[in-house]
């Protein structure tokens, strides 16, 4: 256990490596000189030079290399060239929205997707399997964007059930606040929730057909019990590894459903930053979002000891 997880932090550590020497060189072989990309078409030849300087883009590219993962090891990843403060300061500003937008947009897909697509693998062929499958489809198909702008009008226009857009004001609490991610949660709670259901019900299918059920029924257990702690048990790690890997795609690609309901996390940050050409907020969300997604990985791994004792690392 204790080497697996060395290793697995080993090869994290290596993951990371590649992800900085990534960034730095895409940010160096763009095409034209970076600085006069962040400052602009309005900018002068001497601005261009003083911000090459400022960003030591004038030393030798192994020189900026080593400064760079150097900076990036002491958690240093830059000044951001719009907001005038240091990158990790104003992604963490942003990452309160996108964390629990993420987190309960898991949560409702979890709480749609496992209930239903345990009992339609228990139903298997019948016309609750066969419109569980197609409303999946169906919902994995729409664009988020769309089923997001028709909810806004239903709920939040009409019904008034939820605040159509922001994330409260100045003054807002935090309650108050988690308010306003209801109705973005559904949204990509339908859409994330088709890919659960039906890994649920192709696991459960697998379990649901191996001898030991027969046996289990044989010896009179009531079909609760065999579908919940003999097949669920022993179907539930490909779940965790959808559910893992779901939690770790909302955290690094709720960008439309942000811009959608005019949330400030992180996805509309970086499109902000995209528009304003500031490359250190960029980079740094980069190195941020790829982090989180390595250590999410790390976590739903280490999960499997904790469901089936007979797995060993």
């Amino acid at each position: 256990m204790l080497k697996y997880v060395l290793n697995r932090l080993f090869g994290m550590v290596v993951v990371l490596f590649l992800v900085l020497t990534i960034t730095f060189v895409i940010v160096r072989v763009a095409p034209g000189d970076p600085a006069a990309l962040m400052l602009g078409p309005d900018a002068t030849p001497q601005d261009a030079a003083a911000l090459r300087i400022e960003l030591g883009l004038d030393q030798p590219i192994l020189v900026q290399y080593g400064k760079f993962l150097l900076s990036a090891a002491a958690g240093d990843l830059g000044q951001s060239l719009f907001f005038h403060r240091p990158v990790l300061s104003v992604l963490a500003e942003r990452a309160e929205p996108t964390a629990f937008l993420a987190l309960f947009s898991l949560i409702f897909s979890i709480v749609i997707a496992v209930p239903i697509g345990i009992y339609v693998a228990y139903r298997r062929g019948g016309a609750a399997d066969q419109g569980a499958v197609s409303a999946a489809m169906l919902a994995a198909s729409v664009p988020s964007f769309w089923t997001g702008l028709v909810l806004q009008r239903w709920l939040a226009s009409d019904l008034g059930w939820f605040p159509a857009s922001g994330y409260g004001g100045p003054g807002a609490g935090f309650f108050d606040r988690m308010g306003y991610l209801i109705l973005p949660s559904i949204v990509l709670g339908i859409v994330n929730s088709a890919l659960i259901l039906r890994f649920t019900r192709a696991s459960m299918l697998d379990v649901l057909g191996e001898d030991y059920i027969r046996t289990a029924r044989s010896k009179g257990m009531s079909e609760g019990r065999v579908v919940l702690r003999h097949a669920l048990k022993n179907a539930a790690i490909p779940i965790v590894t959808v559910v893992g890997l779901t939690f770790a795609l909302l955290v690094s690609g709720a960008v439309v459903t942000e811009r959608v309901f005019n949330i400030p996390g992180m996805g509309s940050l970086v499109v902000g930053a995209v528009l304003r050409r500031d490359y250190p907020i960029i980079q740094g969300t980069l190195i941020v979002v790829a982090a989180l997604y390595i250590l999410i990985n790390l976590c739903t791994d280490l999960l499997y000891l904790l469901i089936d004792k007979r797995v060993r690392y």
